[in-house]
Formats: C-alpha cells, sequence, structure tokens
C-alpha cells in the first residue's frame, strides 16, 4: 500500500491522525511526518500496523504470506515439539513474532540427553555445539530455531550477490571480507546466539576467528525462504538492527523483491523497496557498489526456469 493509498483509506473511514494513531499503535508523531511527506520510506512494520486498521484484509494477505505455507513447512505445532504458547514473549508485544521454538529437525527429534533438562530460552553455545552436523539451526537469545536446506534457487541468488559483492572489494582492493552462508555469527558477542546470514560483509577483521564471525557485520543480506521467512522479517531484523549492523537487505525470491533497511542509533531507519529489475547501491561504499538483481534473475531464471 502506497502512501497515497493509506491517504486515500484514511480519508474514506474519516480517521484522525490522533485515531489512527490510538488505532494501530502507530506514534502520532510518525503518522504525521509519514502523511505529510516527511516520511517517504516508512519501516516495514509501521506499515504493517497501518495497514491492519486501513485495509485489514490486505493486511490478511501478507500475514499469511509470512506465516503460513506459503513460505514456511505446513507442519503442526505439535509435530515440532512445542507449542504456540510456549514461544510467545516480549517480542510480540514490541511487533516482532518469533517461530514456533523448534526442537526437532526435518521430523528427527534431536537428542536433547546432551542438553541436561534445559528447555528453549536455556540453550547456549556449548549446546549449539553438540547439536547433530545433520541438524542446521540458528540460536536465537537462547531459542533454537530449524532450518530446512535452502533452495537451488536460493543459493543461485545468494552466490551471485557475494559474487558481485567480492569482484567489487578485490578489484579496488577494499579492506573488508565478503562471506557467504554457512558462516557462525556470534553477534552479540555472548553464549545465547549465533546466527548464519546469508551472504555478509565485515570490515574489521579482529572479528574473523577460525571457527566465527565475533561480532557484528556491516551489511548483511538473508533470502527469505520457506523455514526462515518470520524469523528473518521480524526476529533477525531487529537483532542486526541493536548490534550494530549498518544495511540489511531483504531479498524475496517470490515476490521479486528487495527491502533495504538502514539503521540509525534511533528509530528512523530508512526502509526502501526495490525490484528485481534494479541495480540496488551498497549504502556502505557510498554508491560505488552496485548490484545489478537485472543481471541475477535472468541468470538464475535461465538455471531455474523449467523448476516449478
Amino acid at each position: 500500500m502506497t502512501i497515497e493509498e493509506m491517504k486515500k483509506k484514511k480519508r474514506e473511514f474519516g480517521y484522525s491522525y490522533k485515531k489512527l494513531s490510538e488505532l494501530s499503535g502507530v506514534p502520532l508523531g510518525t503518522i504525521q511526518k509519514i502523511f505529510g511527506g516527511e516520511t517517504r520510506s516508512p519501516r516495514h512494520d509501521t506499515i504493517m500496523m497501518l495497514l491492519k486498521v486501513l485495509e485489514p484484509e490486505k493486511y490478511a494477505e501478507e500475514e499469511n504470506a509470512s506465516y503460513s505455507g506459503d513460505y514456511e513447512e505446513d507442519i503442526p505445532y505439535s509435530e515440532k515439539g512445542v507449542s504456540y504458547a510456549d514461544n510467545y514473549n516480549e517480542n510480540e508485544k514490541s511487533g516482532f513474532r518469533e517461530e514456533p521454538a523448534i526442537i526437532y529437525g526435518s521430523r528427527k527429534t534431536i537428542d536433547l540427553e546432551h542438553f541436561n533438562g534445559k528447555k528453549q530460552g536455556e540453550y547456549t553455545l556449548e549446546d549449539y555445539e553438540v547439536l547433530p552436523n545433520d541438524v542446521r539451526v540458528e540460536l536465537i537469545d537462547g531459542f533454537f530455531y530449524y532450518m530446512d536446506s535452502p533452495s537451488t534457487r536460493h543459493q543461485l541468488i545468494g552466490g551471485e550477490i557475494y559474487a558481485q559483492i567480492r569482484n567489487f572489494i578485490r578489484k579496488y582492493k577494499g579492506g573488508c571480507i565478503p562471506f557467504i552462508s554457512p558462516t557462525d555469527v556470534q553477534l552479540d558477542r555472548d553464549e545465547k546466539t549465533i546466527l548464519e546470514p546469508d551472504v555478509f560483509i565485515v570490515c574489521d577483521p579482529s572479528k574473523i576467528t577460525e571457527k566465527r564471525i565475533y561480532g557484528n557485520p556491516d551489511f548483511v543480506v538473508e533470502i527469505l525462504s520457506p523455514s526462515t521467512s518470520r524469523k528473518d522479517r521480524y526476529i533477525k531484523a531487529k537483532k542486526y538492527k541493536y548490534a550494530g549492523v549498518k544495511e540489511f537487505w531483504l531479498v524475496d525470491p517470490k515476490k521479486k523483491n528487495v527491502l533495504v533497511y538502514s539503521f540509525d542509533d534511533d528509530d528512523s531507519d530508512d526502509v526502501t523497496m526495490y525490484g528485481f529489475k534494479d541495480k540496488i547501491t551498497v549504502g556502505i561504499y557510498g554508491g560505488k557498489l552496485q548490484i545489478d538483481f537485472a543481471d541475477i534473475s535472468e541468470y538464475v531464471d535461465s538455471v531455474c526456469g523449467h523448476i516449478e
């Protein structure tokens, strides 16, 4: 929904700015900046909060796309070994919903004897390191989140983004280092969070250790896939922001768009949406590096075009 469409809906409902703020939970000042044209690229979660009030049917569609079989393997929570209530916490109140806490991988039970009776929210780096090799998870604030193996399209997109970044850095002999999944990132430098971003850049070599990256990257790309969509959109976006990541890209192969988040120290983050026909500037390089998504899309479609 564009800002002009939101203005039209606001007029149709007869809402004042104050009423819209009360109904949506978006601060009055933020609404005034959006509708007054001062904020041209509202945050994704702000758009969703306004959408819930101004166009409930569209909001429901977006929610279903994020939280249903469109993006997630359709396994009942009971088969995953946990109820939804087990994973309802403060993140839900702040607008970031967590996926069901996963302690099962590929319908194969993880041997919990290693964990000494711990439960979700209590796991640490030590528990992460003793998981079976065939179980792919991320550890976020003591919770395990299961990840399916990525699709061929997912991997091709990630590989092409990485290649364009790497070629640029090598050509200009830059000091930053690009990485591609699977590479562990101990994001908060604590024992409770280990992530595997799809593509990322680290500009401080001291953060690079033999086993993992110790600290926040400067730039991160996550490519949406069925088992990670909700986590990438909500939980990881928030984690990256508050860990000090400067720029975060969320690539949606299904909708063929890219959300670019430019994080700052307050809550006035810049969020811009691009399509797969665009060249997108990597902000941390001051406009010198652009990722050509038209080229990437053409190549990936030529390889995967026969796949439904």
